[in-house]
């Protein structure tokens, strides 16, 4: 699995990110949408890896995802930031138009 980060998810990621947590965590939220298998894929920033954790390639910085989770996700994604939120995008479509600042800093709970 890969992450591509573009130059501005880049910079906007500088801004938000903090020591306490420098990971970039791939998470399904399902929070609100009914059931377990409903929900949107996103991202958090995280403090630390679990053992269920397995590392994404990135360049730009350190990505996990949860084993569980990795289906609802692709093998080859985009984050870009566009009109003041982050996108993430596969070459099959977009996965998630809209993921907003104040979410990416919340963290994800797994």
């Amino acid at each position: 699995m890969k992450l591509r980060i573009t130059d501005e998810a880049k910079q906007q990621l500088e801004h938000i990110q903090d020591s306490e947590r420098p990971i970039i965590r791939l998470f399904y939220d399902t929070e609100g949408c009914g059931c377990g298998v409903n929900g949107l894929p996103t991202i958090r920033l995280e403090h630390e890896e679990r053992k269920t954790d397995f590392r994404v390639e990135s360049e730009a910085y350190p990505v996990i995802i949860d084993d569980q989770q990795a289906i609802f996700f692709k093998e080859d994604m985009k984050l870009d930031f566009v009109r003041g939120t982050f996108r993430l995008s596969s070459p099959d479509g977009i996965l998630n138009p809209i993921i907003p600042i104040k979410d990416v800093k919340e963290g994800a709970t797994v």
